[in-house]
Formats: structure tokens, C-alpha cells, sequence
């Protein structure tokens, strides 16, 4: 199993996190990979309020180089992953969808096609690899973890013609959790919005949002939030100590991305491989009680 690795921005700076571990993880489980070359960004954050067609064009580049390399393209970030998604639906809709374009991607020797697919590590990690194929590569099983999964709004919304997950009840991170030997909890707002989309022009909205779904994974019990979007990352896990602030409480629950997670239970190390010392919010603990090379290292 061999894809095309697009990072995107968020991956490249402040998720630098996931990619780490995302490239430590999958190397671990022996799929391969190769990062697009030059690729750019799949214009998620503003480029469909400026042209329907600039929000097309820009992953459609992406997605060409893609099939330059004869590779599904896999994209850890749910805006990007749904840009390109969108994007290839768009080009296999019709021949005037695919002229218009090849016409905005004159000069750039590219052409798309819509022949490659477009996935999501989670759906690669539940569908290509497979969970008893996962749970045999684990060494350090997470027994006594409790945990809930956040999805957030990206990762399986909107549908379009190929979804790999529920879209309002989705639970391949639930099982990608239960095969590493942790404990899923029954989580309510698992789907609901962070936040993240309003961080910049309503920060009160975006605290509400995110407190109320740290406040339900604390009373659950659990002691840590897994994601797999660096958005919602951001919301949880960096702005959790201004949440605190405002609301005058300690929550202090970890975020970890899906692949650190993954990584732990691999026996991979927490800092170099997993990037578990770029979190906010302290993994120190889970580290410690998870990491036999961490445990190694302090003897």
C-alpha cells in the first residue's frame, strides 16, 4: 500500500505534531509514502468567499499532481481532505467542469483527471490496513486509558459520493482506539462544531463551543481527547488555558492527535517521533505511564 502524502499548512506549522506523528506512524505500520511535490494550499480558509472556481482549481492542482504519481492522495487535515474530495467530485461531474479547469491550469503542465481517490488516515488506517492488522503491531497496549474521540464537524461532513464513515455517528476512531486497548467512553457532542471556524472573528462563541465539549469529556472521566483535525486541535488543546480562564475552572485533559495515540501503543518515542512535548496542555502523565522508552530514558 503505497499513497501520495499531501500535509497541507496547518501540518507544515502550527500541527507540525500531527505530521510528525502521522509520518512516524505510518512508516511503523509499513504503508508507504511519498509527499507531493511542491504542493500548495488547497484554499480552505478563504478561497471559496473569494471564487467557486479558485476553490476548485487550487486542490484540483494538487489532486493532478497526484495522478502524476499514480496514488491515492492522503490528507491527515479534514478541511483539505474535503477540498480535494469536493474537488475531484467536481472534476468526474461533467466535461464542462473539467474544461473550465484545464483552462485554469493552463501554464502549469497539469491536467486532472479525477482518477485518483481521496483519503483520510482514519480511513486508510480502518480500511486498507485493517484493525487486527493494527492490534498486532501493538506493543504497549493502552489498558486503563479512557478516552473519547472528537470528530468535529470536517472529517465526515459533507458526505458527497464517497463517505468511508456515519456521517452523523462516526466510530472508526472508536475502533481505532479500542484496538490499541483503550477505553472508549460514550461521548454526546463527538460530531459537534469546536469552534474553530469563528477562533479569529467570535472567540466568545468558539470558548463556549469547545468548553462545553471538554467540560462532557471531564465529567465522562476521561483523561484525554483524541482528534484527528488540527483545528480542533487548536481549540482544545492551545486555547484550553484561555477557556479555563474565562470560565474560572481547571479542566486540564490532554489532546492528542489519533496518530500520537497510535504511536504510543507502537512503542514509538513520545518526543522525537510522536511530538508529544509540542502539546499545550501536558501529556506528561499518559506518557509516562504508556512509554517504556520514556521510562527507559529517566532510569
Amino acid at each position: 500500500m503505497s499513497y501520495a502524502y499531501y500535509p497541507g499548512c496547518s501540518l507544515e506549522a502550527t500541527a507540525k505534531e500531527y505530521d510528525i506523528s502521522f509520518r512516524s506512524v505510518f512508516t511503523a505500520l509499513g504503508l508507504e509514502f511519498e509527499e507531493l511535490e511542491d504542493w500548495s494550499c488547497c484554499g480552505a480558509s478563504a478561497a471559496h468567499a473569494t471564487s467557486k472556481l479558485l476553490s476548485v482549481a487550487l486542490p484540483a492542482r494538487d489532486l493532478a499532481k497526484a495522478e502524476a504519481q499514480g496514488k491515492d492522495v492522503v490528507a491527515p487535515c479534514p478541511a483539505c481532505y474535503q477540498n480535494l474530495k469536493q474537488a475531484r467530485e467536481y472534476v468526474l461531474e461533467s466535461e464542462e467542469n473539467r474544461e473550465k479547469l484545464s483552462k485554469a491550469l493552463e501554464g502549469t503542465g497539469l491536467e486532472v483527471k479525477g482518477e485518483v481517490k481521496v483519503r483520510h488516515p482514519l480511513d486508510v488506517l480502518v480500511n486498507d490496513l485493517g484493525l487486527e492488522a493494527l492490534a498486532e503491531k501493538v506493543v504497549e497496549p493502552l489498558e486503563g486509558l479512557r478516552v473519547v474521540p472528537y470528530y468535529g464537524c470536517y472529517i465526515t461532513r459533507p458526505p458527497g459520493k464517497e463517505s468511508f464513515d456515519d456521517v452523523e455517528n462516526p466510530t472508526s476512531m472508536d475502533k481505532i482506539i479500542q484496538a490499541l486497548g483503550a477505553t472508549v467512553l460514550p461521548f454526546t457532542r463527538k460530531t459537534r462544531c469546536c469552534g474553530g471556524p469563528v477562533m479569529m472573528s467570535n472567540e466568545a462563541t468558539m470558548h463556549k463551543l469547545s468548553y462545553e465539549i471538554i467540560k462532557e469529556a471531564k465529567e465522562a472521566g476521561a483523561q484525554a481527547i483524541i482528534v484527528a483535525c488540527p483545528m480542533c486541535h487548536m481549540t482544545l488543546d492551545a486555547k484550553q488555558p484561555e477557556i479555563e480562564k474565562h470560565y474560572g475552572e481547571e479542566l486540564d485533559i490532554p489532546v492528542l492527535y489519533i496518530t500520537q495515540l497510535i504511536g504510543l501503543a507502537l512503542g514509538l518515542d513520545p518526543y522525537a517521533e510522536l511530538g508529544l512535548d509540542k502539546n499545550i496542555v501536558s501529556t506528561e502523565k499518559i506518557v509516562q505511564k504508556y512509554s517504556k522508552k520514556m521510562v527507559k530514558a529517566k532510569a
